[in-house]
């Protein structure tokens, strides 16, 4: 086992804990040690919900291990039945008490309650978060849809029914994404059936069946429960993922084609400004930059692409801590002609980042921290987020007005990047250096000004290159200057390209000329 300050991905039974937080009249009764309530912060706290999850924890201590925990996971059970009247509940084990192996399932069949009751089998030595969650609602699914029957052909004049599968609590703006999707399926005149496992009941999971066919927002929690419908109810589901213009419309034409319905009317987005926008003079100054994408697969994989085929950004780093989604990460990052990362430490991506030298990184709430310490612009595109990911506004990332929110999430920190060493270029220059006002303000406030300006000059941000090592040439002052000149967003490579050409001719100082030399050297 590794020990790590972040995880990626948190236990299995985080993920029922998902599922279940997201449904309604849905409860969990989770086997586990005193202190394991922490996971209630995560509802309440970070995704800022107005009631803690639907879960019962049995909370065993030390002193209980001596005696009959079964017992106390089954008075546990019974008063969590009792006090909630719950539709369904699910019951499991959480990362320790699976080592004392009471066996949650059994223990609660034994009671004999007058609902369904779904043990939960996650082996938290094994599998991680996102699997629970696609564990837990495919086992809900395969109890509560009822059995297997052949889908009767739709009634003549009935619009298209879905279900839309894949969105739970805690999810990178799930929330959104759904409005905004419902919105989309209405316009091609498609009706929705059930929203699962966000808003969900266990009774809601028993009409699943009555749709035509279900649309899969979120692979890594809905394609197992959606492969399980296909296969027993005959319901075909959906491939494409809504990330950008392109795959909006791609997705339009998906679900069209599964409904039988027209898709041209609302065909290449009305009112998104993302296209118009790439086609402007003004997006040349986005062409080519090189962008490092990292997080879950579906994000991962659907913000690449948008990022290279609509905003011309070159992706130079593609990965994901999605094991499970390994196989189409790499065959997306083989289309950008890169290797794909995959990997749960995000110590590797912070070397990965530092030797692909992007000039904006793409990821979770990991990658917003290890892009400040670089001193590249970031965005958070991906769970695992904190408490600024989810926004009381209306934010989605999927659909047409989605696109409209991911090109301001990708450009905005390209143009503050901008904005930033442009005021670095001219922070020394006579007429705009930090110890002169503004012109228009007259002398007092240059007066006014120049008698802050070494506190404001102390405050400028300042930003990490990479670290020297012992057998490093100094640099000469002159050659540190010319190099704060460089765009920060490159000034690392510069720093670490001009360090190593230094080092490989044994050179005892750093001068203007290396510099230069080193540039030449490396530019050809």
């Amino acid at each position: 086992m590794q020990l790590t300050l972040w995880t990626y991905e948190g236990p299995p039974h985080i993920g029922a804990m998902r599922v279940a937080t997201a449904m309604t009249g849905l409860h969990y009764v989770l086997h586990a040690p005193q202190g394991d309530t922490y996971a209630d912060l995560l509802f309440t706290m970070i995704e800022r919900r107005d009631a803690r999850p639907p879960v019962t924890y049995t909370t065993f201590r030390a002193q209980d291990l001596g005696r009959d925990t079964a017992e106390l996971f089954k008075t546990s059970v019974a008063a969590a039945y009792a006090r909630f009247q719950p539709q369904a509940m699910i019951v499991g084990a959480s990362c320790t008490a699976e080592l004392i192996q009471d066996d949650p399932g059994g223990l609660a069949k034994a009671l004999d309650l007058p609902i369904p009751v779904i043990p939960l089998e996650l082996p938290a030595y094994q599998k991680k978060e996102n699997w629970g969650a696609s564990e837990t609602f495919y086992r809900l699914v395969r109890a509560l849809a009822g059995a297997p029957t052949p889908r009767p052909a739709r009634e003549p004049n009935r619009r298209p029914l879905c279900n839309i599968l894949g969105p739970t609590a805690l999810g990178f703006r799930h929330r959104d994404d759904l409005i905004e999707i419902r919105r989309l399926l209405d316009r091609i005149g498609i009706d929705v059936n059930v929203v699962a496992p966000l808003g969900a009941s266990p009774a809601d999971l028993g009409r699943l069946k009555d749709a035509d066919f279900n649309v899969v927002l979120y692979p890594e929690t809905a394609r197992s429960a959606a492969e399980y419908l296909k296969k027993s109810f005959g319901q075909p589901f959906t491939k494409e993922v809504p990330l950008g213009v392109g795959a909006t419309n791609r997705f339009v034409a998906e679900v069209a084609a599964l409904a039988g319905v027209d898709p041209a009317p609302i065909l290449d987005g009305p009112g998104s400004r993302l296209p118009w926008y790439s086609r402007s003079v003004d997006s040349t100054y986005l062409t080519a930059k090189r962008v490092f994408v990292f997080g879950d697969a579906t994000h991962a994989i659907g913000i690449a692409r948008m990022a290279a085929r609509e905003l011309g950004f070159t992706v130079v780093g593609l990965g994901t801590y999605s094991r499970e989604f390994a196989r189409e990460v790499r065959a997306e990052a083989a289309e950008h002609g890169i290797e794909a990362l995959i990997t749960d430490d995000y110590l590797d991506v912070e070397s990965a980042i530092r030797a692909a030298a992007p000039e904006l990184v793409l990821g979770t709430q990991m990658e917003r921290h290890v892009a400040k310490r670089l001193g590249i612009p970031c965005a958070v595109i991906s769970a695992p987020v904190h408490v600024q990911d989810f926004p009381a506004r209306y934010a989605p990332q999927m659909g047409f007005e989605g696109a409209n929110v991911l090109f301001d999430t990708l450009v905005h920190p390209l143009m503050m990047g901008l904005e930033e060493h442009l005021l670095g270029m001219f922070r020394e220059d006579p007429e705009f250096h930090d110890g002169v006002g503004p012109s228009h303000l007259g002398g007092t406030a240059r007066a006014v000004a120049a008698t802050v300006a070494p506190a404001v000059t102390e405050a400028a941000p300042i930003l990490l290159d990479e670290p020297v090592t012992i057998t490093t040439a100094p640099w000469a002052p002159e050659a540190e200057k010319e190099l704060k000149k460089i765009p920060f967003f490159v000034r690392g490579k510069a720093r670490s390209n001009t360090e190593k050409f230094a080092r490989e001719r044994r050179l005892p100082l750093i001068t203007l000329e290396t510099l230069y030399d080193a540039k030449a050297h490396y530019g050809r």
